[in-house]
This record gives structure tokens, C-alpha cells and sequence, in this order.
């Protein structure tokens, strides 16, 4: 973990000693003589704490930890003289982690200095923690694609942005033909294991702008953005293309092809979120009544 520390102190000797005692602790120091020194710093230089002292010519210390605040994610110590005007409360009101007095006692400053980091350091892991835990609530995960829930909460975004600027929008809905038979023929583990790979190779055919989905059990969504019904035909027809070139062998003297049948749909503006599911959820029927391992298209103006 990075360890770099910015004094900010207009009186040089007090900051050549802070600076000095911080390197010989072992944190990476740099100083700054005034709060626009530090701001420009700042700005060029990456640094986890700011030490500043309140009372400076120019903009003072809270100015700047306010400033920091706003504009970084970085913990802010304040210095004051025991006489000076300053609060504890105005500065940790401001954003300040901590607030030490003058004279400076360098053990104590250690003492503040570290705790500061390892605050720092926890705040961090937690946020990772919550991260990881947001994003279990959005993955399903066998297969590693965005869930059913997630779908939704996406497909409404984009719902709004396709009625907002205009902008067409398509949805795929891939069911895997037979699937049922396979489970009951090879056991459910086989049946993970084809789930898993058709979800990574839906998402590989996929552009970045993209999404796909598990949407329950042996299906699959796409939402395709900034796409007609062309560009989404074309998808739809890449992904059966790609699976064509995918064996699985349940048994060691066994290969199995696994098709899709895939309900491809577009848009209409203004219509209701589950009137376009719905007719994505129609087309992809269409496909397997036609026969399975097709691409179907429904379009808006079809009776949903």
C-alpha cells in the first residue's frame, strides 16, 4: 500500500523537522509552504494523507482540507497552536481524520499518523467487502453472468436512455433446445457445465457495449443497445455460429451438440417494459415451434 504523506506548513523550520521525523519512520514525505503550493501539488502527485497546519498566510487550513475533501480521496491531520482560534469540531466538520496541537510532539504525531492509515486501511477493505457483495447480488454464479434481477434494473436504464435520445434498442431471449433431456440423461453436474460454457460464449459474442444475462434456468438474455433488428439478427446468428464449434463430452466417448433457439426483438418507443420481455419471450417460442436451433423475430407492431 502506498504511504505518501504531504506537510503543508509556512514555517520552514517546523517543516523541515516534521518532514525529517516522517521520512526517518519510514513514510514517504513531500512538503508543501503554503495551501496553493499544496493544491498544485496535488494535482501532479498522488499522496494518501495531508498534514497541514490551520493558521497560514493566504488561504488557511481548513480552506484546503475542505478543498481536499471535495476534490480527493485522501485523510487530512490539522495543526493548531493550543491558544488558536480553531475547534477540534470545526476541523474534523470539515473532513480533517484527525487534529493534533503545537508544538508538535513527533511521537504523538506517529501515533496520529498511523492510526489515520490504518483507518484508512480498513475503510478501504470494507469498501471492497461491500463491492464484492454488491456484485454477488448482481451475478449469477454458476455461470457468471448478471442475473434475472439485475436484467431488469439494467433493461429499465436503458428503456429510459432509448425513449430519452431516440436511440434504437434490441433484446435477444436464448433458450437452450432440450436441455431438460440432456440434465436427465447426463446428470445435473453436465448440465452445469453446459450452462456455464453457453453463458461465457453468449457474453464472447457480445460488443462491449452489450449485456447478457441468465435469465432462469436454461435461459439467456441480451440486451443490445444502440441496435436495430439487423444488427441483432446478426448477433443472434454469431452466437448459434459459435456454438456450433462447441463439443460436449459427458462421457469420455461421447460428443454432444447443444443448439439454441433465440427470440430476437426491438423496441418500440414508449411501450412498457414487459411488453418488450414479453415479445422477446414469444419470438424465442416462435423459434422452437419452427423447429429449434433458429433465430426468430417478432416485431413490436405483433400482438404481445
Amino acid at each position: 500500500m502506498n504511504r505518501r504523506i504531504l506537510i503543508v506548513e509556512d514555517d520552514l523550520p517546523v517543516r523541515d523537522s516534521m518532514s525529517e521525523f516522517v521520512k526517518m519512520t519510514g513514510f514517504d514525505c513531500q512538503v508543501a509552504s503554503s495551501a496553493e503550493d499544496a493544491i498544485e501539488i496535488l494535482k501532479k502527485a498522488e499522496f494518501q494523507v495531508v498534514i497541514t497546519d490551520i493558521m497560514m498566510p493566504g488561504m488557511d487550513g481548513l480552506e484546503l482540507t475542505d478543498i481536499i475533501k471535495k476534490d480527493y480521496d485522501i485523510d487530512v491531520i490539522v495543526m493548531t497552536g493550543y491558544s488558536g482560534q480553531y475547534s477540534y469540531e470545526e476541523a474534523i466538520g470539515k473532513g480533517a481524520s484527525d487534529f493534533v496541537f503545537k508544538p508538535i510532539r513527533f511521537q504523538e504525531l506517529l501515533l496520529r499518523i498511523k492510526r489515520v492509515f490504518k483507518e484508512r486501511e480498513l475503510r478501504q477493505e470494507r469498501n471492497r467487502m461491500m463491492a464484492d457483495l454488491q456484485q454477488l447480488a448482481i451475478t449469477d454464479s454458476l455461470t457468471q453472468l448478471y442475473n434475472s434481477r439485475h436484467f431488469f434494473a439494467q433493461l429499465k436504464m436503458e428503456i429510459e436512455r432509448a425513449n430519452r435520445y431516440s436511440h434504437s434498442l434490441a433484446l435477444l431471449l436464448l433458450d437452450i433446445d432440450f436441455f431438460k433431456n440432456y440434465n436427465d440423461t447426463y446428470g445435473h453436474l453436465e448440465g452445469d457445465k453446459v450452462l456455464s460454457t453457453v453463458g461465457q460464449m453468449i457474453k464472447t459474442c457480445l460488443r462491449t457495449m452489450d449485456t447478457a444475462y441468465r435469465y432462469g434456468g436454461e435461459e439467456f438474455t441480451a440486451i443490445l443497445p444502440y441496435t436495430d433488428v439487423d444488427e441483432a439478427i446478426s448477433v443472434a446468428d454469431r452466437i448459434q455460429y459459435a456454438l456450433e464449434c462447441i463439443a460436449f463430452y459427458p462421457y469420455a466417448d461421447i460428443s454432444v451438440q447443444v443448439t439454441l433457439s433465440i427470440g430476437v426483438t426491438e423496441y418500440s418507443p414508449g411501450e412498457e417494459l414487459t411488453t418488450f420481455v414479453n415479445r422477446s419471450d414469444k419470438a424465442m417460442y416462435a423459434a422452437k415451434e419452427s423447429g429449434r436451433n433458429k433465430v426468430s423475430f417478432l416485431p413490436p407492431t405483433a400482438a404481445s
